[in-house]
C-alpha cells in the first residue's frame, strides 16, 4: 500500500517532538480530538485508542518491542490526525476527516505485524494493569513525570 500523500513531511516532526520528550502533550491532544471527533470517526476510534495506548506504554518503559521506524510512523500518522492543515483541511464539513481516517486506516494495515505483537503483550496484562497503564493523567506535566522509569506505581 503506498504511502499516503503528504505523510512523509510530519516524518521530521515527529523524531523531533520524540527527541524532544513531548509526547505527552501529543498524546493529550490526540484524546482530545478524539473525544470531540467520535462519531466521526466510526470504527478508527479503536484504532485511534490503540495507538494511543501504544505510545502510553512505551513513554512509560512499559512496552518497548516496537521497532523505532514503526513508532516514529505511529507519532506521525497522530500528529498528521491532529493537524488541521493536511491533505483536506479539517474544518471542511464532511470531508475534514476523510484523509485522517485513511491514514489511521494505512497505519493499522502497515504496522499490522508491530500492532499485532502490540495487542497480544496488552492481552498477557491483568485488566487492572492495562486501566492503570492507559489512563492519561489531568496534565501533560504530570504524565511528563511518569516517563521511563519514574513511575514506581506500574
Amino acid at each position: 500500500m503506498k504511502t499516503p500523500w503528504n505523510f512523509a513531511r510530519f516524518l521530521p516532526l515527529a523524531a523531533r517532538l520524540l527527541s524532544r520528550g513531548r509526547l505527552p502533550t501529543l498524546l493529550f491532544a490526540v484524546a482530545s480530538k478524539g473525544a470531540f471527533q467520535g462519531q466521526r470517526l466510526g470504527k478508527v476510534k479503536d484504532d485511534l485508542r490503540l495507538l494511543q495506548a501504544l505510545c502510553l506504554a512505551y513513554w512509560r518503559g512499559e512496552y518497548r518491542a516496537i521497532s523505532p521506524k514503526a513508532l516514529l510512523s505511529v507519532v506521525a500518522g497522530l500528529m498528521y490526525f491532529l493537524s488541521p492543515l493536511d491533505a483536506i483541511p479539517d474544518f471542511l464539513p464532511l470531508f475534514g476527516m476523510l484523509d485522517d481516517i485513511a491514514v489511521l486506516a494505512w497505519l493499522m494495515k502497515t504496522l499490522g505485524d508491530e500492532l499485532d505483537a502490540f495487542r497480544a503483550w496488552r492481552n498477557r496484562q491483568a485488566p487492572e494493569r492495562l486501566v492503570v497503564l492507559e489512563r492519561l493523567p489531568d496534565t501533560p506535566e504530570q504524565l511528563q513525570l511518569e516517563g521511563p522509569g519514574k513511575n514506581p506505581g506500574i
